[in-house]
């Protein structure tokens, strides 16, 4: 089922920067499809999530592929670049039909990550928003930015989105008020 709600299609589509929402419930993964995310990401296995949301998800746990196509991946997080079996790794994702989003913490690991992968999504991670904007340059042109900003305001988002972020990876949404 992997690759069915293609994630880069869903961050890519549209205006505007798409919202990717770290969920640890089922209720959580519903509230964000409702409230207007384009992705839902997961750090743990979550049993229904494939029922509870149309969404496309990012698996952010640590694993492998095979793992996250088991939990309902629609995109597997390479998050060490220093793996010895990243290519392979990489190379089994794309064959299960996953998309494969590559971190990045400095100009070093992307040009690490460019160099033995040539990533189509890049996450861009850093202490701040600051740090995250001053990588975004060196993003080379066609490849889809997601910002980590966990905690951002909607005027960093609004930020992000005018440098040309892609999308940005928020924290927890709260269930939609009635």
């Amino acid at each position: 089922m992997a690759g069915l709600r293609r994630f880069s299609q869903a961050i890519s589509e549209g205006d505007g920067i798409s919202l990717i929402v770290d969920v640890h419930s089922l209720e959580e993964a519903r509230s964000a499809q409702s409230r207007g995310a384009e992705g839902v990401a997961l750090r743990e296995r979550l049993d229904g999530v494939r029922d509870a949301t149309e969404l496309p998800i990012l698996w952010l746990r640590p694993g492998t592929p095979e793992e996250a196509v088991q939990g309902g991946a629609d995109a597997y997080l390479f998050a060490d670049l220093e793996d010895e079996r990243l290519e392979e790794l990489h190379a089994q994702a794309l064959d299960l039909g996953l998309d494969c989003v590559i971190e990045v913490r400095d100009e070093e690991e992307l040009e690490l990550a460019l160099e033995r992968l040539d990533p189509e999504i890049v996450l861009l991670t850093g202490e701040d928003a600051e740090a995250v904007l001053d990588l975004l340059p060196d993003v080379p042109a066609g490849k889809l930015a997601i910002a980590e900003a966990r905690q951002a305001s909607p005027e960093v988002i609004a930020e992000l989105e005018r440098a040309g972020v892609d999308a940005v990876l928020v924290g927890d949404v709260a269930p939609a008020q009635t």
